[in-house]
């Protein structure tokens, strides 16, 4: 089969001998063929030489690079990029774990398959797309991921309705794409807890926070915990199972609210020590008479292009110069920034400002990152999206 061919500038193959796995609309010379968003294409150099192939998009990434080999890109291809992927995990002690059966499955270009998100949720995968040409593939996709995963595979939710580029000429609607899931509970390290991947946000659960809330558990112990963003909950049930005496969760989606409850609810039922709020987490710190021991500070991502990220870091500044001043003496604050155009150097300067300003001693315990199964890839430094800091305040 013939694709387009897209012809590159002379020396802008640079980085694709580097492996890197994007390339911009700026660095096209002209293209062979006709080509609409979504097509597989073949990428050559000024003089023609083969580089790689990759899905077409309209847009500044112009191509995301599948393979950078001259191969055929058919069912046999993604049956064994999803089969990667799986021993993979297998290896990580994720993909058939009696502890936890909730974790990511394909990370986009950490995978080798960008564009492609895929979460596992016992045997319901939720999949979401974000690029049309991943959307356009889905029932190949499908069957590959029949094939690869087996018994282990009872139902695909795809939800890219809202993750699509706007401008894209689909009309994505989200639902089940095979069989139907028969629970909405998963487990993560021994705990349970309610997915919502139909009205949720993501994929339902942000998966990536595994490590990070086994790690608060250990510090839990005896302590008053601020559990603000909380969404479903997550940490604020790790701190209850490591022993706090009280938690508060803060929200402002009464959605995420009960969830909150209904997941605390799942694994301490009656208990009294927990209390959620929908509330803005400014205010809510604002009005706080409570003095508390832990807080987790887990906001959305502030800044998703790099126009407003000065804004952001701002933003992030506030609101940990505002824990940091609460916080009890001996406290111990976990933040976060899942906020991909904001590095992690940018990151760590803004939590400097942030101490220095509050006048107190402040020290680092732990820097955080994204599990092992939100891989990055060495030549795709971009991929590394979640940082995050544990921090001692005097």
């Amino acid at each position: 089969m013939q694709f387009p061919i897209i012809y590159l500038k002379p020396g802008k193959e640079q980085s694709l001998k580097r492996f890197h796995p994007w390339i911009f609309s700026g660095a096209i010379k002209n293209v062979g063929g006709e080509v609409t968003e979504g097509d597989l294409v073949r990428i050559h150099d000024a003089h023609d030489n083969f580089l790689a192939i990759g899905h077409y998009q309209i847009g500044s990434i112009a191509v995301r690079v599948l393979t950078f080999e001259d191969e055929v890109v058919d069912h046999a291809f993604w049956v064994k990029k999803i089969s990667v992927a799986w021993q993979l995990r297998k290896t990580m002690g994720l993909a058939g774990s009696a502890n936890t059966n909730a974790y990511r499955l394909i990370h986009g270009e950490g995978d080798g398959m960008p564009g492609l998100i895929v979460d596992m949720y016992g045997t319901t995968a939720v999949m979401q797309m974000h690029t049309v040409a991943m959307y356009l593939m889905r029932d190949s996709l499908v069957k590959a991921f029949q094939e690869v995963l087996g018994q282990e595979l009872e139902a695909i939710y795809e939800k890219s309705e809202g993750t699509l580029p706007f401008k894209a000429d689909v009309e994505p609607e989200n639902g089940y794409i095979l069989g139907r899931s028969t629970t909405h509970v998963a487990q993560e390290n021994g705990l349970q807890f309610k997915v919502d991947w139909e009205k949720g946000q993501k994929t339902g659960f942000f998966v990536d926070q595994r490590d990070n809330r086994a790690l608060l558990e250990k510090y839990s112990s005896g302590r008053k915990v601020l559990n603000t963003f909380c969404y479903t909950g997550g940490f604020s049930f790790y701190a209850l199972r490591g022993g706090a005496t009280l938690v508060h969760s803060v929200d402002s989606s009464e959605r995420a609210i009960v969830l909150t409850n209904e997941n605390v609810a799942l694994n301490f039922p009656d208990d009294g020590r927990h209390e959620a709020f929908a509330m803005d987490t400014f205010k809510f710190m604002e009005a706080a008479q409570q003095k508390y021991d832990l807080i987790v500070l887990d906001p959305p991502a502030f800044a998703k292009h790099m126009k407003v990220v000065n804004n952001a870091l701002q933003g992030y500044k506030r609101l940990n110069t505002k824990a940091i001043e609460q916080i009890a003496p001996g406290g111990i604050l976990f933040t976060f920034s899942c906020s991909q155009v904001i590095s992690r150097e940018a990151f760590r300067t803004m939590i400097f400002s942030a101490a220095a300003r509050s006048g107190r001693n402040v020290r680092i315990l732990h820097q955080m990152e994204q599990p092992a199964d939100h891989p990055v890839s060495i030549y795709h430094p971009e991929g590394e999206y979640l940082k995050g800091l544990v921090l001692y305040v005097e």
